[in-house]
């Protein structure tokens, strides 16, 4: 822990937090130099299981919807497997909660490229009428029907789930708590009631025992390892499994512009909501009962992740100039379509530096824990890797590094300085970057890295992700296979041209979204409604 002045530290920080000076240094070798002897007899049923929250189940623009592309789906398309299984949230205004991407797209198709003042009352009317089909379908309709599959998901991730949701919900829970609150017509409630839950049970529906038990996260992927290998029923019937969780036991604190420290019944879900961001204590508590259930699943290699710094993710915007010379951190963090000129932190949500390094420095911990986990696990002979995206996410952080060398950290070239993007990438104009995504009738003038939450990757930013893990794969020895069946070497690199094709918000972004921001911002500048919601929310 490093000495720092009064003035940098919030005094609502719990003892446990080791406040730092700098960001923890990312680990740069997934095997954390030990060696393991890996037994690779028989074919795993199952070539890869993934458990996690929103970035692993897809999560983009503000919806799931574009599962075939979540990283997941990106890497079992270049190991040439066919068979992952995820779940589909096909809908009439595609995905749940609320599909941003394609509400801009409908407003720019009935508005055109400009959303302004003149026709801001009919876009209101249009968007009360979306909501209100994205509520009927999913609450109602179709997509409130629960769906039947017997297979178990490979891809068993949820958005919005902690560590403890994922040791302990299952798809019945999910079902009993819609049950209990049926919907309701009301008209100021325009988002899906539920719709947490809703998406959950397409994830866990079909994770069941023979006794049709509902079961977690952790004890599907551990029913799909039971199926053994191709060969043997008591072989590994997983190949690799992907852990990664604890996002959202941060998460929260940034969404809601609040930092609320978990207290003692941090284990409690009829209570912890209150919560935004887990103490290091318990988080630490919380990982050791997710390593124990991970490590009762037959995985021949399990990758686990590290958590990303919540600061660095544009939903949340910096303002005013630096703290000082080489500071990481901005005075302020507010939403991003408030300018510096019109930021009141008597007015706006908003966090503190000292509040976002406090949290960071807490999130430093908790992959400090996973790191220890991952080296224990190997010192027991188990194939096990830490896939640092934490590190990943810092070296592609825009404002705070790529603007500022002087806030670079002392490791920053040890570990390979600012992330070297994909030829194809590069070649984009502009080239993508961590700043929030805004285009314009020209097209993308910033961002493609971030979609238009904020929070989540585009397209291409899962690609990203996906290339990363499939070096740790490479590295663990897993094969991947062409199309056809024949046998890849040499490094796997994915198709990025192909991922641009696919990423609509890079290949063909809507035209409205500076125009949206503008109203937004005027919005909020002139009548405070959402910063007003957000605040109380």
């Amino acid at each position: 822990m490093t000495n720092l002045p009064a003035s940098m530290l919030d005094p609502k920080t719990p003892p446990d937090v080791e406040i730092r000076f700098e960001a923890r240094k990312p680990v740069t070798d997934p095997t954390l130099g030990i060696p393991v002897s890996v037994s690779r007899v028989g074919t795993p049923r199952n070539r890869l299981v993934a458990i996690g929250d929103s970035i692993t189940q897809g999560y983009q623009s503000g919806a799931v919807f574009n599962l075939q592309i979540s990283y997941p789906a990106i890497i079992a398309r270049e190991m040439g497997w066919k068979e992952l299984l995820y779940p589909n949230y096909h809908g009439p205004e595609d995905g749940l909660p609320v599909n941003l991407e394609r509400l801009a797209n409908d407003l720019q198709q009935r508005f055109g490229k400009q959303i302004n003042w003149l026709n801001f009352i009919p876009c209101l009317l249009y968007l009360y009428q979306h909501l209100k089909v994205l509520k009927n379908y999913w609450e109602r309709g179709e997509g409130s029907a629960y769906p039947q599959q017997r297979k178990i998901n490979d891809n068993l991730a949820v958005y919005g789930w902690d560590l403890r949701k994922t040791l302990i919900r299952n798809a019945d829970i999910c079902i009993d708590v819609l049950k209990k609150n049926p919907p309701k017509n009301s008209f100021f409630r325009l988002l899906v009631d539920h719709h947490n839950e809703r998406a959950a049970i397409r994830v866990l529906n079909s994770a069941r025992d023979v006794d049709e038990k509902a079961l977690t996260p952790l004890q599907a992927a551990a029913a799909l390892a039971r199926e053994g290998t191709q060969e043997d029923s008591d072989g590994d019937g997983i190949e690799t499994l992907i852990v990664v969780l604890g996002a959202n036991n941060a998460l929260r604190s940034v969404l809601s512009f609040n930092v609320v420290w978990s207290d003692r019944d941090y284990n409690d879900m009829d209570l912890n909501n209150k919560y935004t961001v887990w103490r290091p204590i318990h988080f630490q508590a919380e990982l050791d009962r997710v390593v124990s259930e991970v490590k009762k699943i037959r995985a021949r290699h399990v990758i686990f992740g590290t958590v990303p710094h919540i600061s660095i993710v544009p939903f949340a915007r910096g303002v005013g100039g630096k703290v000082k010379q080489g500071s990481r951190y901005y005075p302020y963090y507010t939403l991003p379509w408030i300018s510096d000129k019109d930021f009141n932190p008597n007015k706006h949500p908003n966090l503190t530096h000292q509040q976002v390094r406090a949290v960071d420095s807490a999130i430093d911990q908790y992959n400090d824990y996973i790191t220890a986990a991952v080296q224990q696990a190997r010192t027991e002979g188990r194939d096990w890797y830490l896939f640092e995206s934490s590190g990943l996410l810092d070296r592609f952080a825009s404002r705070r590094y790529h603007e500022d060398p002087s806030a670079r950290p002392s490791w920053w070239e040890e570990v390979g300085g600012t992330y070297k993007l994909p030829p194809e990438l590069q070649a984009l104009s502009p080239v993508p970057d961590s700043r929030f995504f805004i285009s314009k009738p020209i097209g993308r003038t910033q961002g493609g890295l971030f979609s238009l939450d904020g929070i989540h990757p585009t397209t291409i930013g899962y690609g990203i992700i996906a290339q990363e893990i499939i070096k740790i794969m490479q590295l663990a020895g897993v094969k991947f296979y062409e199309s056809d069946g024949s046998e890849r070497t040499g490094e796997v690199k994915l198709n990025f041209q192909r991922l641009i094709a696919e990423d609509t918000l890079i290949s063909s972004p809507p035209h409205n979204v500076a125009s949206i921001l503008n109203i937004v911002s005027g919005i909020d500048k002139h009548f405070n409604l959402l910063s007003h919601f957000l605040k109380r929310s």
